[in-house]
């Protein structure tokens, strides 16, 4: 995850960090992103927009502008997202044992492997907006009512249409006698 040596293209946002040239005490990074670098995020993620997005010490501060899932009306979401990622170098992938497959941790504090020393933080970050994001915006007040088609019929009032329901025809055939038994 976000290390420069899986990556076969840049970050839309890349901003490259020397592990070797920190120091036991780190450093903060502060990410302002540019005009170009917010537009190529949002057709990244799919959002109609990106107008704002910044992070400061383990904040994501920003505005998503997405389409609405029922309306694909525009839909702007502020957000405001603490994070915190700890890495780890030489972390051995945990193997299930029957089948070979890696194991994920549930603990949100859980190392992320870090091999070699460079690491790609604006790609951290590119990664903390597409889970802060809201996946399924709505525009408040719309209602899957509002864009389902209306009902044959005109609505009319009155007794209930009976309805014929997919699995109506093999109740016919458990119902008729068999041949031959």
């Amino acid at each position: 995850m976000s290390q420069l040596a899986d990556k076969k293209e840049n970050s839309e946002i890349e901003r490259i960090v020397d592990l070797d040239r920190l120091g036991n005490n780190g450093t903060a990074v502060d990410i302002v992103a540019s005009d170009s670098e917010r537009a190529a995020l949002a057709k990244r993620f799919g959002f109609l927009g990106l107008p704002a997005l910044s992070v400061v010490e383990g904040r994501l501060r920003g505005k998503v502008v997405q389409a609405c899932v029922l309306t694909l009306d525009p839909v702007t979401q502020e957000l405001d997202d603490a994070f915190r990622l700890v890495f780890k170098k030489d972390l051995a992938d945990e193997r299930d044992p029957e089948s070979g497959e890696a194991v994920l941790s549930a603990h949100a504090d859980s190392p992320e492997p870090l091999s070699g020393n460079l690491l790609d933080v604006g790609e951290i970050v590119a990664e903390q907006l597409s889970l802060a994001a809201d996946p399924y915006p709505r525009r408040p007040g719309a209602k899957l009512e509002d864009v389902l088609p209306r009902p044959r019929g005109g609505g009319r009032k009155g007794a209930p249409e009976q309805r014929r329901h997919p699995f109506a025809g093999l109740a016919a055939l458990r119902d008729k006698p068999r041949r031959g038994r």
